[in-house]
C-alpha cells in the first residue's frame, strides 16, 4: 500500500468515525437514544439546534455530501459548544479540566474536513468529481 492510498483510507476512517459520533450525539438529544438527555423534558432551543446539526450534519458527513460547508458549520458548532458549555465553567485554556476535550477535538476534525473535503470515497467525489 502506497502513502497516497494510506492517506485516503485514514481520511475516510476519520470522516466515518467523526460522523458516527455526531449522529449518536444528535440522536441522544433528538430521539432519546442511549437514555436521552439527563433531566428529560423538552430541549432548550440551543440544545435542539445542536441536536439537529449533529444528527443531520453527521449524516451528511457520513455520506460525504456537501462536506466542506457542513463541516465548516459543525466546526463552528463545536467552537460555540466549547465556549458556552466548557470554557464558561472556568479553566478557559485547560480543556482537560473543563471536560471540553471532545468539543475542541471535533472542532478541529471538522475544520480539517472543511479545508480538505470528504476524500475519494464520498458522494461529493462521485457527483462533483472533487473532494
Amino acid at each position: 500500500m502506497n502513502k497516497n492510498k494510506l492517506v485516503e483510507v485514514t481520511v475516510f476512517l476519520l470522516r466515518i468515525v467523526a460522523a458516527i459520533i455526531f449522529i449518536e450525539n444528535g440522536g441522544l438529544k433528538l430521539f432519546g437514544w442511549f437514555g436521552g438527555m439527563p433531566g428529560g423534558g423538552p430541549l432548550p432551543t440551543l440544545m435542539l439546534i445542536a441536536g439537529i446539526l449533529e444528527f443531520f450534519g453527521g449524516l451528511a458527513i457520513l455520506l460525504g455530501i456537501f462536506t466542506r460547508p457542513v463541516a465548516f458549520i459543525l466546526s463552528g458548532e463545536m467552537a460555540v459548544a466549547y465556549f458556552m458549555a466548557h470554557a464558561s465553567q472556568g479553566n478557559f485554556f485547560a480543556p482537560l479540566l473543563n471536560q471540553g476535550q471532545p468539543a475542541v477535538l471535533l472542532c478541529f476534525v471538522f475544520l480539517f474536513f472543511a479545508a480538505h473535503g470528504a476524500g475519494r470515497w464520498s458522494l461529493d467525489m462521485r457527483f462533483w468529481k472533487r473532494s
